[in-house]
């Protein structure tokens, strides 16, 4: 969680909810590219008891909570607000945006888990083109289209786009006009309902794994929009698999949503 001083703002008296609704709008003002326009949105976990927890998504993706123990359902979305537009004042630093040096240091980065940077077909490679594709936006910005191939990594979708022999342009390039919505979603929440046939008990491990995960995150006021879409995921998978629900009849998405490759949308009727 960035400190006040580190963001250059005051907050005491500030109506955090008006006031992050109004930074975001003067910024689709002035052109920032939010294909998803510029309203901020609150989530509220159901609770008939304190503590109270909410979420609030940023129109480029970003998602953070209420950190703090909150008496009231009101309190914890000012507490959210607040967390949130601390993190996009301090996102208009130059040292958040996308740059030629900012990549450098980022692959630096990344490459501490043992891949290689110039293997096309690693994620850290597919992670760097995203990155050079999104040069000038800032991290906020970009955070929705990380999420996903986030995601995608995380179900095994990449590796089954590879195997495809989907190249990074084209994948990177498709899913950067694709919504991370309830479409997406429910196709995800298929593939692990495909996975918990082959490995019962599974999704549950997965589910508990991540909503650790979430509140750890939560309660550092990190940024949580990959943990929360998983959980969401997870959950939606679990649902049909208690429900006996698991064909694809519940979902009234486009099969083909991997249906870059042709050779793949085929694979997936």
């Amino acid at each position: 969680r960035e400190s006040e001083q580190e963001s250059g703002i005051t907050l005491g008296d500030l109506n955090m909810v008006e006031t992050l609704q109004e930074f975001w709008e003067k910024k689709k003002r002035q052109g920032a590219a939010l294909k998803n326009g510029s309203l901020v949105v609150y989530e509220c976990v159901p609770s008939a008891n304190a503590p109270y927890v909410c979420y609030v998504t940023l129109p480029g993706g970003s998602c953070f909570g209420s950190f703090q123990h909150c008496s009231t359902k009101a309190e914890a979305r000012r507490v959210a607000a607040r967390v949130a537009l601390v993190n996009s004042v301090f996102n208009e630093q130059p040292c958040r945006t996308i740059t030629v040096e900012f990549i450098r240091k980022s692959v630096q980065e990344a490459i501490g888990s043992g891949n290689k940077s110039d293997d096309p077909g690693t994620s850290i490679a597919a992670y760097q083109y995203m990155l050079e594709a999104n040069k000038g936006k800032t991290m906020l910005e970009f955070q929705e289209l990380m999420t996903v191939f986030q995601l995608l990594h995380w179900n095994g979708s990449l590796k089954v786009l590879r195997e495809r022999k989907c190249s990074r342009q084209e994948v990177i390039l498709y899913y950067s006009q694709c919504p991370l919505d309830d479409c997406m979603r429910s196709q995800m929440a298929l593939d692990w309902i495909s996975k918990e046939k082959k490995t019962p008990g599974i999704v549950l491990l997965e589910l508990q794994a991540s909503l650790q995960e979430l509140e750890r995150a939560r309660e550092a006021g990190r940024e949580l929009r990959f943990p929360k879409e998983k959980k969401e995921i997870l959950t939606l998978a679990l649902s049909q698999i208690e429900t006996g629900s698991t064909s694809t009849e519940w979902s009234t998405c486009d099969p083909k949503w991997l249906g870059l490759c042709t050779n793949l949308a085929n694979s997936k009727h």
